[in-house]
């Protein structure tokens, strides 16, 4: 399929809006009034859906329709193009409805053929709710990133979140002007079968993807790349727990010898230091909440969500549906800003090494 031409140099986006009844479409809507965006936005969602909770707010942004193959145009503050998805029942701000679980998976399908088809450069996803999607019948789903993989028919992905240095007013002191990347090597189990997920197979390809993607998508030549041990003191030379000797440091010599950069297996604890951060393009951490507790007391709301490893660039907020906030206007954008930020970074880079 021929690439529509855009009406503006700058990457297109294709921002999904999430819950309906989360805080995703306000927050595009937010993003939309503003006044300079490093990208030309496309929301996929109800219009009817993005107009209502626009009256509700008292935004005033034009959404205008676009059929397929349509140019996006450039940015302009107060104007939303939409690619429309109808929602399946109404939606109303705070009350999730199992029948639209289906609608959330059709913008994330919309998303992903605009960009494997190159009507788009990157998406960006708002919140879903993984709970009312599994309440729906979609059984096995685990979010975003694993639905991403398959649909794009990869092997494996990795979930990333990397902090914006320039947005850091928050930011404690010791990461002031480093933007902070973890990556984890498994994401949304159950703590009790991480142990079993991690194997030297598994971690190695975690590590060459997060490696050559750190050259792909943010020009890092030589990636040095700090890895996490699984147990506490990284098992206390076998004491704690013996993953770190039979697994993970195994894995980590063998990729040096391939020519990557590896530090570790280093204790969580100390890891996330001044010392170890300095020299450190990234970090992989074994689970979900080793490492981003970290990262999100560091930016909560100025960092975002890459998935690595696809064919694609996607990235997504750092945060959830906060269904107690929609509707209220008082949800902060700033997390979606640097997400879109990011992803036109993204498809920038991919472009020139295209």
């Amino acid at each position: 399929m021929a690439r529509p031409q855009p009406a503006s140099p700058s990457p297109v986006l294709a921002v999904t809006t999430g819950e309906p009844a989360g805080i995703g479409p306000e927050l595009t809507l937010q993003l939309a009034a503003a006044e300079a965006l490093p990208a030309a936005l496309v929301a996929v969602g109800d219009p009817q859906l993005l107009a209502e909770r626009a009256g509700l707010l008292g935004l005033e942004v034009a959404l205008p329709l676009l059929a397929p193959g349509m140019a996006v145009p450039a940015h302009r503050p107060g104007v939303l193009p939409v690619w429309p998805v109808a929602l399946r029942e109404p939606s109303r701000p705070g009350r999730l409805a199992t029948g639209n679980a289906a609608y959330v998976l059709e913008t994330l399908d919309v998303a992903i053929a605009a960009c494997r088809s190159g009507q788009a450069d990157g998406m960006v996803t708002a919140p879903l709710h993984k709970g009312v999607i599994l309440d729906a019948g979609h059984a096995g789903f685990r979010g975003h990133t694993e639905y991403l993989r398959d649909a794009c028919g990869v092997d494996e992905v990795v979930m990333m979140l990397a902090t914006d240095s320039a947005l850091h007013a928050r930011q404690p002191e010791w990461a002031q002007g480093k933007a902070l990347r973890v990556a984890l090597a498994t994401t949304h189990l159950p703590l009790r079968e991480v142990a079993e997920a991690i194997s030297g197979p598994g971690l190695a390809r975690i590590l060459r993807i997060l490696h050559d993607d750190l050259q792909r998508w943010f020009g890092i030549e030589a990636p040095h790349i700090a890895v996490c041990g699984l147990n506490p003191h990284a098992g206390e030379g076998g004491h704690l727990g013996r993953e770190e000797l039979d697994v993970i440091a195994p894995c980590l010599e063998r990729l040096r010898r391939e020519g990557l950069h590896l530090e570790g297996p280093l204790p969580a604890d100390t890891l996330f230091t001044p010392r170890h951060l300095a020299g450190a393009d990234a970090v992989l951490a074994m689970y979900h909440d080793q490492g981003l507790p970290v990262l999100k007391y560091a930016g909560f709301g100025r960092a975002a969500n890459i998935t690595l490893g696809l064919p694609l660039v996607r990235t997504s907020v750092d945060h959830g549906t906060a269904l107690d906030l929609a509707g209220r206007g008082v949800a902060d954008p700033g997390s979606l800003r640097v997400a879109v930020a990011l992803a036109a970074d993204m498809a920038r880079r991919g472009a020139i090494n295209s």
